[in-house]
């Protein structure tokens, strides 16, 4: 234990990579359509931000995923309860809503269009995380990949929790906005297709 590691560190960061991966693969494909799911149900978008962000959260506290027969339905049903807790918690929040959230249930499996776009997706955003900058991307990878705390990334770096957080938001944005950018481009060649 001469280098600060011993096998059980070495076995739980073992594991904590696992799991990123697993999340990695078998959730974050999915996320935007679980996205689009709170959006059709009017959920502000800071309230979708954070209902995800603690659906990883419950999902990165798990000791094993062996259990989990279908991640994305798990995951949904994360969601889909956090958003259920937060409409009881407010006194306006109508019965009806409450009630339609509570017995929704995303039993189907991917449809093998889905599993494309959801492979499609994947790579797509593996492209996008590749064209930031070297030290931008690797603090990505470690929050948001491979579930690392900012506390954690800042000791692994020699750099402040502010300049994670900092590179954390760039990155991010970077990538909704280069994605936004690639959902624009059919409407934009669809619109010359037209005038043609």
């Amino acid at each position: 234990m001469e280098d600060g590691t011993g096998p059980d560190l070495r076995a739980t960061l073992e594991r904590r990579r696992a799991l990123a991966q697993w999340v990695a693969r078998e959730i974050m494909p999915h996320e935007p359509r679980i996205r689009a799911w709170f959006v059709k149900r009017r959920i502000a978008h800071d309230v979708i931000d954070e209902l995800v962000q603690d659906a990883y959260c419950r999902v990165v506290m798990l000791d094993t995923v062996d259990h989990i027969e279908c991640a994305h339905a798990y995951f949904f049903s994360i969601c889909r309860n956090l958003l259920a807790r937060r409409l009881k918690r407010q006194q306006i929040a109508p019965f009806d809503a409450i009630s339609e959230i509570e017995s929704y249930r995303d039993t189907g499996t991917p449809t093998p269009e889905e599993q494309v776009a959801t492979r499609m997706a994947s790579e797509r955003v593996r492209a996008l995380l590749a064209k930031l900058p070297e030290r931008c991307r690797r603090i990505v990878e470690l929050r948001k990949i491979e579930g690392w705390s900012q506390r954690e990334i800042a000791d692994h770096l020699g750099i402040t929790e502010k300049a994670v957080e900092k590179q954390v938001w760039v990155g991010v944005r970077a990538i909704r906005s280069g994605w936004d950018a690639i959902e624009r481009e059919p409407e934009a060649a669809g619109d010359s297709r037209r005038v043609v």
